[in-house]
């Protein structure tokens, strides 16, 4: 065992020399997880923010006036009032997600107990602001017409009403949240590449010959590599959860919760640093391995329920992917950073993510003899 662990530690060595000689592998790593991160945290919102806007207002009373001043920014732009013969041209020409036509009379119908309707034209090609857009503006009219009931009749508001607590979030950020689950996508992609290069740069170079007429064991090459690119990696992710998606974007981060994040992080590296290697000894040449990369990279991330809810995706997916140590992190992270989990909470998703880990090493390592054989 002693030994065991020594030649590790050698072969660790040996690794960290050769990521620590290639400056530009270096860079990559270094704006994974600093520049790239903020960019997609400030650049991909789920939030509807500059919507254009445009009202064709029938009405013209002090309610329908209210309606348009209570459409501001920073969710809309300057709502813009246009004729009815022109909804048609502009909506054709995508100059306005929104187009509200608010009918004549709707004031007095309004203070007569009726319920008129105003009609909401929506451009459904911008997905994210056409569906969450849609409702804003009728939280925000609702809103309005309930304080304007109240002050110009001073009459009770509408029957229902609810108080709402939002935890977690309760600023409805998108870029907190985004910044945080990109880390996961970054690490899934770097982990693949890094330990899965490691094994086909051995190959090309030709140093398998040289480990080969050592007495060295290919369980001792595998360990050293996972260990020596994972730790880089669990340093950069604990430093870009600290000072990046904490520091700059403002995410949740108490004193437990980076701990535990630093174990599942370290458990989730270990796991996809098997699947790198096992994919690695599947294809024989740099190009080859990258491009299964891509499909699997894309798939697990995609399918992970950090971008969009697995309740959203059809039920043999969701019971597929639970068997994926992304999804599995992708919780994980949920839990710890937003939600304040403890151990007792997430060890299940820990004690999977080892699991399928083992399961991929194990694959690999079987595999890796195979290969070892063949080159010798």
């Amino acid at each position: 065992m002693l030994r065991w662990l020594k030649n590790v530690l050698f072969l660790a060595g040996k690794e960290f020399r050769s990521l620590f000689s290639d400056p530009i592998l270096i860079i990559l790593i270094v704006y994974m997880f600093s520049v790239a991160l903020v960019s997609v945290a400030t650049s991909i919102t789920t939030e509807v923010k500059n919507a254009s806007i445009a009202i064709v207002d029938h009405d013209r009373s002090a309610l329908s006036y209210r309606l348009q001043s209570s459409l501001i920014a920073p969710n809309f732009k300057t709502v813009r009032e246009i004729e009815a013969h022109a909804v048609d041209r502009l909506m054709d020409t995508g100059t306005y997600t929104f187009v509200l036509d608010i009918p004549p009379g709707y004031e007095k119908a309004i203070l007569a107990g009726r319920n008129p309707k105003i009609q909401l034209l929506v451009d459904a090609t911008a997905m994210t602001q056409a569906a969450i857009g849609s409702s804003y503006i009728s939280q925000i009219f609702n809103s309005e017409i309930n304080s304007f009931l109240h002050t110009a009749t001073n009459n009770r508001l509408l029957p229902l009403e609810t108080t709402i607590n939002v935890l977690y979030n309760p600023n409805h950020s998108s870029v907190q949240f985004m910044g945080t689950m990109q880390i996961v996508g970054n690490l899934n992609l770097l982990t693949l590449l890094l330990v899965g290069a490691a094994v086909i740069r051995e190959r090309e170079r030709g140093t398998l010959e040289h480990l080969l007429v050592m007495p060295i064991r290919s369980s001792e090459i595998a360990v050293a590599k996972i260990l020596a690119n994972g730790l880089v990696l669990l340093v950069v992710v604990i430093l870009a959860l600290r000072y990046i998606s904490h520091g700059i974007l403002d995410a949740p981060l108490t004193e437990g919760s980076l701990p535990l994040f630093t174990l599942g992080a370290a458990t989730y590296i270990f796991a996809i640093s098997s699947l790198g290697i096992m994919l690695a000894i599947f294809a024989p040449t740099m190009p080859q391995f990258g491009l299964l990369c891509i499909p699997v990279y894309v798939v697990m991330y995609l399918l992970s329920g950090t971008m969009s809810p697995l309740e959203n995706m059809p039920i043999l997916a969701q019971q597929i992917t639970q068997f994926s140590p992304t999804t599995l992190f992708g919780a994980f992270t949920q839990d710890v950073v937003f939600r304040g989990a403890g151990f007792d909470i997430v060890w299940d998703k820990l004690l999977k993510m080892m699991g399928i880990g083992a399961i991929f090493l194990v694959i690999a390592l079987f595999q890796f003899r195979s290969m070892l054989s063949k080159q010798g």
